[in-house]
């Protein structure tokens, strides 16, 4: 079994997803959706959790991967003296089952191959009921149901499902994996070579929309691909990660469950989207916002669940033992009842750059800003616990603040752009007055920089950030100040850190790898204030740290080198797509102000 975070690749059918290791492992699979408790192999590099293993027989053989060009369709050659065969591994656009289609075509010569299937459900605790069918296997556990169609004979053993058999040059043998209700009738077997032909032209037509042509277009693609595979077509909400609780240091407790919309990524996912030229995915975006956050402005939350869910709760799986030891294994997450002014100015932000963009908004639409601006300009002056969701005691954020007068200014611009009735000069006021008191307070002239929250020493990464929104323009002393401090004491092997967690009062034990997400806003602010090559430099720096798929999680480990955190993790992705935009855009200086058209990448949490 692997056991590195990159050498996992990504399938999934815009529902629920899987992760397939180097060595033609499924060790992580959730259905019928991302949050479902319902899981086949809880967490990676586990195998009594549960796991589906195709492989040659025996030692000896080497391997080696790819996706097919413009799709999420996964191949591993395997080779050996004797052979090779390629394992084409897929999930087909869900109708009304989520299906893996496993085929092993023979290649060269001739080898020897195993298949064994674990099913665990209830994240590895529960064994489910197996009986045999004519082609495979029946499986139930509670509401669950799983049914294995295969072309070659299968067998039990020892808890688990098994078969052994031979692919010669030319030939193919396939396998379905079905997930079901187990009170509904049994889902029909799906043909997995007409599975195969309508997942490629289903992908390939996808990625043809892609509005982007410049020298990063292969990296440009495959996180956009990566995107649209963490949305979930059904309501259109986006996805953080589709992991829960991979270490964001190796051993240690910041282990988070991603399964969730976060307001802050799904917001910034849009933006990325329309900026790639896919409306029809930040349409569908734009619906399940106005209606997660439907109702009183003041029960607003910063995530969701993919269906709009408030509930999110936080609990503990003791009978996992995590990822490479690192505890605890968490599912939910406790920062849904977080306080975080920032997503105010996101969404205002991206409403206005929608409006633009897709020019889908009403008056109606509108109203619902309103009240939530109401809100805000109540609240605005409350400490909160900011965009890394920290867990030591709320603080007066510069990022919270600065998202704040964000909010103020674009709800001014919308309302002219849809000439609708709104106390503007009341937003004036306020955004003036937020703006004055972020140069006052959160300035400090000792580091020549602005810190993380008023009054404060600590340098914060999110304020990368503060050209791209336009609160102040990368020519101000201020900004260049600030992101010439972020690089000398922010940065380790050339990364940047999100902030200083092991001098912080973040509540939480110190040590993180680098923030991917951050780092890529640090191409975006060199760039904006004129250093276009040590831009460059550092964006391909970045692209090296992908895995050889093209993959990217939270994190990256300078000292281990090696990927960390959630994977694949959707603001590292959406900050790769934004920062190669920003790149391309060299004649004139890229920042979202006023009256520009831009964009800004998600962030972090804890």
């Amino acid at each position: 079994m692997a056991s590195k975070i990159e050498d996992y690749a990504l399938i999934g059918d815009c529902e629920t997803a899987a992760l397939v290791s180097r060595e033609g492992s499924i060790d992580w699979l959730c259905w019928p959706d991302f949050s479902s408790a319902a899981c086949f192999a809880a967490l990676l590099g586990s195998q009594k959790n549960g796991y589906w293993q195709i492989c040659p027989a025996g030692e000896g053989w080497k391997c080696s991967r790819l996706y097919r060009p413009h799709t999420l369709i996964l191949e591993t050659i395997f080779e050996n003296e004797d052979g090779a065969v390629r394992l084409i591994d897929l999930m087909p656009i869900r109708e009304h089952n989520s299906d893996v289609v496993r085929i092993v075509e023979g290649v060269r010569g001739t080898m020897d191959l195993t298949m064994a299937l674990s099913l665990r459900f209830d994240y590895g605790r529960t064994v489910p009921w197996v009986t045999a069918i004519d082609d495979g296997i029946h499986a139930v556990a509670g509401p669950n149901l799983a049914m294995l169609h295969a072309s070659v004979p299968v067998h039990g053993e020892n808890l688990h499902t098994a078969a052994e058999f031979t692919v010669k040059k030319g030939e193919r043998v396939w396998f379905t994996l079905t997930w079901g209700h187990s009170f509904r009738p049994d889902p029909k077997p799906i043909n997995a070579e007409h599975a195969l032909k309508d997942t490629e032209r289903f992908w390939t037509r996808w990625t043809s929309q892609l509005q982007y042509e410049g020298d990063y277009a292969e990296a440009v693609e495959r996180s956009a691909i990566t995107l649209k595979a963490m949305t979930f077509r059904p309501t259109g909400g986006h996805v953080a990660a589709v992991t829960t609780s991979l270490p964001e240091t190796i051993g240690g407790t910041r282990n988070w469950d991603y399964r969730f919309c976060w307001l802050r990524d799904t917001t910034f996912t849009l933006l990325a989207m329309t900026t790639a030229g896919y409306y029809d995915e930040a349409i569908a975006w734009q619906d399940w916002l106005l209606r997660a956050i439907a109702g009183s402005p003041d029960q607003v939350q910063i995530l969701y669940g993919l269906k709009g869910e408030r509930q999110a709760p936080e609990w503990e799986v003791e009978w996992l033992h995590g990822y490479e030891g690192s505890r605890p294994v968490r599912v939910g997450n406790a920062a849904a009842k977080q306080l975080q002014l920032d997503i105010y100015g996101e969404l205002l932000d991206t409403f206005f750059h929608a409006l633009h963009g897709l020019n889908k908004h009403t008056e109606q639409d509108f109203r619902v800003l309103v009240l939530l601006l109401d809100h805000l300009a109540e609240i605005w002056q409350r400490p909160d616990e900011g965009i890394w969701e920290t867990r030591g005691g709320r603080e007066q954020f510069t990022y919270s603040k600065m998202m704040a007068w964000v909010a103020f200014d674009r709800a001014i611009l919308i309302a002219k752009k849809l000439h609708c009735k709104a106390p503007t000069e009341k937003w004036e006021k306020l955004r003036d007055t937020i703006h004055v008191e972020v140069c006052k307070k959160a300035f400090n002239t000792e580091k020549n920089a602005f810190v993380q929250f008023y009054g404060g020493k600590h340098l914060d990464a999110s304020l990368l950030l503060m050209p791209i929104v336009g609160f102040l323009p990368p020519t101000d002393p201020r900004v260049r100040g600030t992101i010439e401090a972020i690089e000398r004491n922010l940065m380790a092997g050339g990364l940047v850190m999100r902030y200083d967690t092991v001098r912080s009062e973040d509540g939480l034990p110190p040590g993180e790898g680098a923030f991917l997400a951050c780092s890529f806003w640090m191409v975006s602010a060199l760039k904006a204030i004129g250093r276009l090559e040590d831009a460059r430099a550092l964006f391909q720096r970045l692209l090296a740290l992908r895995n050889d798929l093209g993959l990217l999680s939270e994190e990256y480990d300078v000292e281990r080198k090696c990927l960390v955190g959630n994977f694949p993790q959707a603001f590292s992705h959406i900050a790769l797509i934004n920062a190669a935009f920003d790149l391309e855009r060299v004649e004139q200086p890229h920042h979202r102000a006023h009256h520009h058209h831009g964009h800004a990448e998600p962030a972090p949490r804890s």
